[in-house]
């Protein structure tokens, strides 16, 4: 498409859960519901709309041993743009990847700077490592660099108990969440254990990503006070070869990751049931290809969750949630185009018919 081109989408545009209209027009990169007038290089493209799809966990700039090279997170990035995810919250990365931002081609990203880690008690490589004296000032830090959010690492493994414990006690969890909010970042965490989560959520955090440990106990808790989970349950697929490794050695924790991996539909439901906000992550970027968004809501369907709820999950809830527009008047145009309706089979995301992004069709 020429800088001059409009771009009219025909068929079933889904502005919202309740909102589906018959077509709409891009011009100059941006959203229209109203005819341009006296358009002529005009390219027509036909099928079900959809807002740019949300990975809300992922990680641009990463893999198993840590930060990579640009030209290795330019292809994640592309990966997750050919899949439709065209917002990514980054939800830790050691690599900085303000680069991306000046890249028309590439998906949005709203980081969360680098995690933040008891020492020795997280993956190698990727996060700060340090101890609770410091974690008031690595938080500050953190939020100063990212987009509004902050990433911990609320528990991990202790090899001395061999089993999940939490990483940060109380008062520092406390005062450091409080730092953050007075800068104006919202906080998550990593939690795969129940231990880790009450000190977290009456603490005040936002999130919490995986919340395997999430108990009948607990998500009264979490509703009240309203904190999101991100449960990346294509990541907690993983449990049992994860458990199986480390079976000899650690056997209390294979036990407990087997655990939390057989009750994690149940764990998901009855969040949402409880009326938990609940969006879409992948976890990508680890030891998680990239361009896993389709099968992530897949997933969440599996789990019990309406279809409708979870399209709303990577779309119009999740980029209200991120404080992004969707498909909304003159907001930049990032949409996906499929060929038949998500909300009757969500496994149609797999295949997008055309990937628009800021206005152009690129895939």
């Amino acid at each position: 498409m020429s800088d001059g081109a409009v771009l009219h989408v025909k068929g079933r545009v889904l502005a919202g859960p309740d909102d589906v209209r018959d077509e709409l027009w891009v011009v100059g990169g941006r959203i229209s519901y109203d005819r341009p007038a006296g358009a002529r290089d005009v390219r027509t493209v036909t099928g079900w709309a959809l807002p740019g799809l949300v990975d809300a966990h992922c990680h641009v700039g990463l893999d198993a041993h840590g930060p990579v090279d640009a030209e290795t997170a330019e292809k994640q990035a592309l990966t997750d743009r050919d899949a439709g995810t065209l917002l990514v919250r980054d939800a830790g990365s050691p690599s900085d990847t303000r680069w991306i931002d000046d890249r028309a081609d590439l998906p949005k990203i709203i980081r969360a700077g680098r995690h933040i880690a008891r020492t020795r008690r997280y993956i190698r490589n990727y996060a700060w490592e340090i101890e609770p004296d410091d974690l008031v000032a690595y938080v500050a830090q953190e939020a100063r660099r990212g987009d509004g959010w902050v990433k911990l690492v609320g528990d991990w493994i202790d090899r001395d108990l061999g089993d999940l414990a939490p990483c940060w006690p109380r008062e520092a969890v406390e005062a450091a969440i409080a730092e953050a909010h007075r800068l104006g970042a919202r906080v998550t965490a990593h939690c795969f254990a129940e231990s880790s989560l009450r000190d977290l959520v009456e603490a005040g955090i936002d999130c919490v990503e995986h919340a395997t440990g999430l108990s009948e106990e607990l998500i009264p808790l979490f509703a009240e006070r309203g904190v999101a989970i991100v449960p990346t349950l294509v990541n907690i697929a993983t449990f049992p070869k994860l458990a199986e490794g480390g079976e000899q050695k650690f056997p209390r924790w294979s036990a407990h990751m087997r655990r939390l991996h057989e009750r994690r539909y149940d764990t998901v439901r009855g969040a949402y049931d409880a009326g938990i906000p609940v969006y879409v992550g992948t976890d990508a970027g680890g030891s998680l290809a990239h361009g896993l968004v389709a099968e992530e809501v897949a997933e969440l369907v599996a789990a019990g969750i309406p279809p409708l709820a979870a399209l709303s999950a990577t779309t119009w809830g999740a980029r209200a949630w991120l404080g992004r527009p969707g498909l909304d008047e003159g907001a930049p145009a990032d949409l996906v185009v499929y060929e038949a309706d998500p909300r009757a089979d969500v496994r149609v995301l797999a295949g997008p018919r055309r990937v628009v992004l800021n206005g152009r069709v690129i895939a």
